[in-house]
């Protein structure tokens, strides 16, 4: 699998969040505390050193490079992987962008700027979602990336209907999300995605289930084939 576009990606968001990290630093110094963590009433909740709260997401960004770079070699379907390989880019780079962003908002904040941290947040979680359902159809089965259930893993026919069905809710909560963002009040935000990625299992593993049971096809434990 190429994964030239991800690692470019990884490298640009790496570059800004260092830079934004270096920014920051330069304005509230090293030792100073700054905010970290927010609770669900979008007041600040956690604090950390500067130096620590702004090499977090860099860190994280890192080990994300580290995993999308790894999951390929280690997939034992490497060959339906590769044909998934425009919706595991497009993840990835989504992924990789959020990190920056967030980067961008916990340096922002900690240098005194204000930030509307449950519309930002629930809009960039919002669009992850919806960005992550659009691409799931293509995704064919596989390990390591999509809706992995037992039924899934071991009927081409359940993994291809259940990635439909969970695809369009992906998009539907992604929506909610962003227009509850817009409210302001991320206690709500949380509440709903968390209903609507409860929502989201119980129909992954029901309708995979049931779609299994009626595939002639369907295979009685998971195989690298």
């Amino acid at each position: 699998m190429n994964l030239g576009t991800i690692y470019r990606v990884g490298v640009v968001v790496l570059v800004v969040e260092v830079v934004a990290a270096i920014w920051g630093l330069a304005i509230v110094g090293i030792d100073t505390t700054v905010p970290m963590h927010w609770g669900l009433d979008g007041e600040v909740n956690g604090y950390a050193s500067a130096l620590v709260a702004f090499s977090a997401m860099p860190l994280t960004t890192l080990g994300l490079l580290a995993l999308f770079a790894a999951v390929p070699r280690i997939e034992p379907r490497r060959a339906n992987l590769e044909r998934s390989a425009s919706a595991y880019r497009t993840v990835a780079v989504a992924v990789l962008v959020l990190m920056g962003v967030i980067q961008i908002v916990v340096v922002l904040a900690a240098v005194g700027r204000s930030i509307p941290m449950a519309t930002v947040m629930g809009i960039g979680i919002g669009a992850l979602f919806a960005i992550m359902g659009n691409v799931l159809t293509t995704v064919r089965s596989n390990f390591m990336f999509g809706v992995r259930t037992p039924w899934t893993l071991t009927s081409d026919l359940a993994w291809d209907r259940t990635h439909r069905v969970v695809g369009r809710l992906f998009v539907l909560a992604g929506i909610t999300v962003i227009l509850l963002s817009l409210t302001g009040q991320l206690a709500l935000v949380v509440w709903v995605l968390l209903a609507w990625v409860a929502v989201i299992l119980a129909v992954a593993l029901a309708y995979s289930y049931r779609v299994w049971k009626s595939d002639p096809n369907r295979r009685t434990s998971g195989s690298a084939t």
